[in-house]
């Protein structure tokens, strides 16, 4: 027995929403971006997972004072403020494009995008905000609790 066979139809596959072209290189430096900050954001957390936690006491030594005395050091205020910004902008392109993704309408991924930025933004300025305002030895602490730099600053 034969078979008749069935014409064989393609139907072109159109994708969910129509976008429009983003032009230039936009996407393609928010890749490159995605792959070297997430490189450097690995070794930056090593070093500071490996200062923090393995020289010294490890956890136990992980107090206001030692915090102090690290911020203390204009370099581990920049260390931790490139690690601060590297690691929100990189989860912030991330989230983009998640809502690229999945949200459907195009008044809802502007306003997602909008919170997303806005919340980025916030965070971003107030965390290098406490990086540089940070007082190592506040007025009224008590002794036991400042880095040892401190007690030859108060009276």
């Amino acid at each position: 027995m034969t078979r008749a066979r069935r014409p064989v139809t393609r139907e072109r596959i159109s994708p969910p929403r129509g976008r429009v072209s983003a032009g230039g290189n936009r996407e393609l430096l928010a890749w490159l971006f995605m792959r070297w900050s997430g490189a450097l954001l690995l070794v930056l957390i090593l070093v500071h997972l490996f200062v923090n936690l393995v020289l010294g006491d490890g956890i136990n030594q992980i107090d206001f004072a030692f915090v102090a005395g690290k911020w203390a050091n204009p370099f581990w205020q920049w260390f931790d403020l490139v690690m601060l910004w590297l690691a929100m902008l990189h989860g912030t392109n991330g989230l983009r494009i998640i809502i690229d993704d999945y949200a459907d309408a195009a008044m809802t991924r502007l306003w997602l995008k909008v919170v997303l930025v806005a919340c980025s933004t916030a965070i971003i300025a107030l965390g290098t905000l406490v990086i540089f305002t940070f007082d190592p030895c506040p007025a009224g602490a008590a002794a036991s609790s400042l880095p040892s730099f401190c007690a030859a600053v108060t009276p």
